[in-house]
């Protein structure tokens, strides 16, 4: 009864667009509740055993089939309306394809097939002649070649089919699809899930279609061959295939995995038109990146493609999400394509520092560090207040570069009456606000240094507890360490003195200005001349025992507005060699020096650095300029820093007995273990870490400080390469031959930019000579340079 009334409602079980289908389908198609009596009339029952239906996920009681009814009343009716092909076409009768059928469907010449091209594509080809003992050349119209296939490559010959047109395989494709109609497959299925019955694609097209037609068998066969719900194989022999219904509890399970796939797509579909219509607006008017992060499906895939585009997929499921996303997109399955994507619907901007990403740099601090650094600023005791030394009536020059935010060191020297020079060094004393094992402490131990970086600076220490509380500033009673050193005449340490100090820090010098006032040579800035008069003392002192000099040229750069697609570029070309420059760096090695005698005097474990000297003598490089060029055949030889952390080991590269990093304690967590330590031994206390405690630390430390170093000189060198990319083409620059790598292949250093490449050079050209060059190309995302020599 259920079977007839959902017959009467649909007005016809089996529906299809085309008016060409059999007699059999014509005659259901009339059924309606107003012709009961016709069908009674034509012996049809509409009550019979009970059985499922399953329309997509619903299961339906019905009574006996309304099919099978047909099929035994109608018998004489389907045939009188079976009709032929054209002659044209080259149809046999379904007799006749039957007794085809029978001989095997051996191929032979003007047969239609169906064969497998490659993993994706199947087609249509008519069988020309055969091509050698067992493949056959076959025309295919839809590729509209002749091509040679194997016998296993066909999966299906289309039975009554006789010297069949190629040129009509098209027509034939056309008609087929226009006959389709997967719902025919469920009644099918229905009723021989019920008989317990195997369908071949000729039995399926007798039953759906009324006809083993050529046309009819073929849809039987598509339709089978691409179902993947009601119907699986049983046998498959060459291009004969026989199918079994499916189970009713396996087909509901496929029906709904077939529904959940369908609702991914359909999402997925629209989640890649937002994609396209992000492309597509002017960059002022793309979303901005929060707002893909509001719903949890788009955030996952906006993830994925981020993670895809790093290299940095944490799962196959990840990974297999953007690489679908970027094939729905049209794009290739490539990291590029990913990255190219997010900047191009504006997630990422367009100059994206991907290292960043890769290397998971702390950017940010959670609510709790941000709390903790309220605390500290609002009113910590200074513990060490009662004994500071008062150095306020020196004067204290602090000299760093122009964008320096972190100020943690500053100099002051005097001539003291037997004409020896005296100088403090003034190091920030951030252990006067934290201390070992505090929260404050255990965040910055887990970045291990302050990373610089040309579009932006991330500190170890909170922002504002580094610049306000900590940092040296200008007329300000500042806390610090302040280390006190007498120099002999020949540059070498005659006392020293280490203490908790105030002092009020009297200029803030950029290296440019510091230079400046040593090349005026101004009487008012006496303490400057000394300072620097020291500095060249060291030097000295330190080349005669053994020191290796490495200055050379560094470039450094700030990007301003580095979201923009064209920001701007300030690129600064330092010069080590440069009087200010020398006169720091002499002052940091003095202090280093100072505490690691000091460390070793009193047995306080310490970060101590070493370096050992090299086998090769450095006269053996004495033919060569001094400067980059020197310098560089210097690192080319030099041996891996060394670190103990119970007494000092030789620093050969420096020319010193003992090293410790101490000038800074705001910008390296290793110079603030160094602070600790010593801190705690002026004051009485024995030392907050044991030398195992440091060597466990340091492991740690050091592998940040490695990872944030890589990431400066990346990030450096994509905006140097962007510099370049920039300059009109005839642009010409001066490069220094630092090397030559093979045959005239150099290595160089272009001395307005601060970067090395290579370039092909003419012959006669030597080792530090200058020569002229062009940028041929520069691609910073690929780290592409390549130059020419200007001959």
């Amino acid at each position: 009864m259920a079977m007839a009334m959902r017959a009467a409602n649909s007005y016809s079980i089996f529906i299809s667009a085309n008016s060409s289908l059999s007699a059999f389908r014509c005659s259901l198609s009339y059924i309606r509740p107003s012709h009961v009596s016709r069908t009674q009339k034509l012996g049809l029952q509409t009550m019979r055993s009970n059985k499922l239906i399953v329309r997509g996920n619903t299961l339906r009681c019905s009574v006996h089939s309304l099919v099978e009814s047909v099929i035994e009343e109608l018998e004489e009716i389907r045939a009188r309306k079976r009709v032929r092909a054209s002659s044209k076409m080259g149809f046999m009768s379904s007799k006749d394809l039957v007794e085809d059928k029978l001989e095997k469907q051996m191929l032979q010449k003007g047969l239609l097939l169906e064969f497998r091209k490659d993993s994706e594509r199947v087609l249509l080809a008519v069988a020309q002649k055969p091509d050698g003992k067992k493949n056959w050349m076959v025309s295919d119209q839809q590729n509209g070649v002749t091509s040679s296939i194997k016998p296993q490559q066909i999966t299906y010959i289309i039975p009554g089919v006789e010297n069949f047109d190629h040129a009509e395989i098209s027509n034939f494709i056309q008609k087929a699809h226009d006959h389709l109609d997967p719902t025919l497959l469920e009644y099918a299925w229905m009723e021989l899930l019920e008989k317990n019955k195997s369908v071949t694609p000729e039995e399926l097209a007798e039953i759906i279609f009324g006809s083993m037609d050529p046309l009819e068998s073929y849809c039987g066969h598509l339709l089978l061959s691409r179902d993947e719900i009601y119907f699986t194989t049983v046998e498959s022999k060459g291009s004969h295939s026989v199918y079994e219904p499916r189970p009713t509890v396996q087909v509901e399970e496929l029906l709904c995995r077939k529904q959940a796939k369908e609702a991914a797509e359909k999402e997925l579909q629209e989640f890649v038109q937002t994609l396209m219509s992000a492309k597509a607006m002017p960059s002022h008017s793309k979303p901005p990146k929060g707002s893909w992060m509001v719903e949890e499906n788009t955030r996952q895939r906006i993830k994925s493609l981020e993670a895809y585009a790093i290299d940095a997929c944490k799962t196959d499921d990840q990974k297999k999400m953007a690489g679908v996303i970027l094939k729905a997109m049209g794009l290739p399955k490539m990291s590029s394509s990913a990255l190219n994507l997010l900047i191009d619907i504006g997630y990422f901007p367009v100059h994206v520092n991907l290292d960043l990403l890769k290397f998971n740099i702390r950017t940010e601090y959670s609510d709790e560090i941000m709390s903790a650094e309220e605390s500290l600023l609002s009113g910590s005791p200074d513990l060490d207040m009662m004994v500071r030394k008062d150095f306020t009536h020196l004067k204290v020059y602090a000299i760093d570069v122009d964008e320096a935010d972190e100020l943690d060191d500053a100099l002051s020297a005097t001539r003291l009456p037997d004409g020896r020079i005296k100088v403090w060094i003034h190091v920030a004393d951030p252990t006067s606000l934290v201390q070992p094992r505090s929260i404050i402490d255990r965040e910055a131990m887990r970045r291990g240094t302050s990373v610089f970086l040309p579009t932006a600076t991330f500190p170890m220490f909170p922002e504002k507890l580094a610049m306000k509380g900590m940092s040296l500033k200008q007329g300000k009673l500042c806390n610090a360490v302040t280390v006190s050193v007498t120099l002999h005449p020949d540059g070498s340490i005659a006392e020293y003195t280490i203490d908790n100090s105030i002092i009020r820090p009297t200029y803030m010098l950029t290296y440019e200005s510091a230079s400046e006032l040593l090349r005026l040579n101004l009487e008012e800035e006496a303490e400057l001349r000394i300072l620097s008069e020291a500095a060249a003392l060291r030097l000295q002192w330190r080349r005669q025992q053994g020191a290796i000099d490495t200055v050379t040229i560094e470039a450094r750069v700030k990007v301003a507005n580095p979201d923009d697609p064209e920001p701007s570029i300030n690129l600064y070309v330092e010069n080590q060699a440069d009087p200010a420059m020398r006169l720091v760096s002499e002052m940091m090695i003095l202090c280093g020096e100072v505490i690691a005698t000091f460390g070793s005097s009193n047995n306080i474990p310490l970060p101590y650095r070493g370096q050992p000297q090299s086998n090769i003598d450095s006269s053996a490089f004495a033919h060569l300029p001094e400067g980059p060029v020197r310098s560089y055949a210097y690192v080319k030889i030099m041996r891996a820093a060394e670190m103990d952390f119970r007494s000092p080991i030789r620093h050969g590269i420096l020319g010193i007995p003992g090293y410790v990093q101490f000038t800074s304690p705001i910008r390296r967590y290793m110079d603030l273990l160094a602070h600790y330590q010593v801190k705690a031994f002026l004051k009485g206390d024995a030392p907050p870490f044991s030398a195992g405690q440091l060597e466990g630390l340091a492991s740690l430390i050091n592998m940040h400080v490695r990872v944030a170093k890589r990431l400066y000189n990346s990030s450096l060198r994509y905006w140097l390469l962007e510099f370049l990319r920039r300059q009109p083409k005839e642009k010409k620059f001066r490069a220094l031959i630092l090397r030559f790598i093979k045959d005239r292949m150099a290595a160089l250093l272009l001395m307005e930019v601060g970067i090395q490449a290579s370039v092909w050079v003419s012959m006669g050209i030597q080792i530090g000579d200058e020569i002229e060059v062009k940028v041929d190309e520069a691609h910073p995302r690929d780290d592409v340079l390549s130059l020419k020599e200007v001959i």
